[in-house]
Formats: structure tokens, C-alpha cells, sequence
């Protein structure tokens, strides 16, 4: 199962692709790391994020995307432009979206430590959070 997994910050959509094959976990190249919307999000924008969106995962021949929470109120409350991002994910059609929190994350971390030390996957430091989300679903 080939998925992707997306941290939604203020106004970027930081993607990492992950598949489990026979037990092993592989992260392949991927053309883009985030995507990056301007502030001021308008109908032609949201169209052309989910289309760029719905390609990557064409072309990665992803099965499920999975996005990482966020707060809805406090501090770490996630901004507007990331909600407008996760509904126009969660809109592609025949795509199978599930979300994982930060208290299932660590719960999953904690039967499954990472097997691999974060600076030795060739990721970059930003992806970090969306390749735990990632390990995560997939242990």
C-alpha cells in the first residue's frame, strides 16, 4: 500500500510518500515536497491546488493519503487556509482520506519505534512530521 502522508502548516501542504511492501518500508522520490498556497486562497486557486494535488497522487499511484490533525482552537490551532486545504483534499473524488492525531501518532511510535534515524532518509527537515504521520499509519 503506497501512501501519502500531508502536514497541513498555515499555508502548506508538506507531503510524504511512503509504501509497505512485504514488510518493508520504502520512500520513493517524489517530485515535490509541499505545496504552497498565497494567503489570499480564491476559487481558481483551490481548483488548481486540488488538480497539482490529485496528479501527484495519480502519478505515485497513491492509494490513501493521510493527514496529520490539527487543533481546531488554542495555540497550535491550525490556520483557515489549512482547513480550506484539508476539505479540498478530502473532495477528490474516489480518493480515501483518513486522519491520524498526535496522541495516535505517538501511541503508534510507541509499539513501533522508528526504525530509521530521520537524518539517513534523504528527506528533508520540514518533511519530518509528515513522515512520522506516515510510519505511523503504516506500523
Amino acid at each position: 500500500m503506497k501512501i501519502c502522508a500531508v502536514e497541513l502548516r498555515s499555508n502548506e501542504a508538506i507531503i510524504c510518500l511512503m509504501n509497505k511492501n512485504n514488510g518493508l518500508l520504502d520512500i520513493p522520490d517524489c517530485r515535490t515536497q509541499k505545496f504552497i498556497i498565497k494567503d489570499s486562497l480564491d476559487n481558481q486557486e483551490m481548483r488548481d491546488f486540488q488538480f497539482a494535488f490529485k496528479k501527484l497522487l495519480d502519478d505515485y499511484q497513491v492509494d490513501r493519503v493521510v493527514i496529520r490533525t490539527r487543533e481546531t482552537r488554542g495555540k497550535f490551532a491550525g490556520s483557515a487556509i489549512g482547513f480550506k486545504l484539508e476539505s479540498a483534499i478530502q473532495l477528490i473524488d474516489g480518493l480515501d482520506v483518513q486522519f491520524m492525531s498526535s496522541t495516535d501518532i505517538k501511541q503508534a511510535l510507541k509499539r513501533t519505534p522508528l526504525m530509521v534515524d530521520f537524518r539517513g532518509t534523504g528527506l528533508r527537515q520540514f518533511q519530518e512530521a509528515a513522515f512520522t504521520t506516515a510510519f505511523a499509519h503504516l506500523s
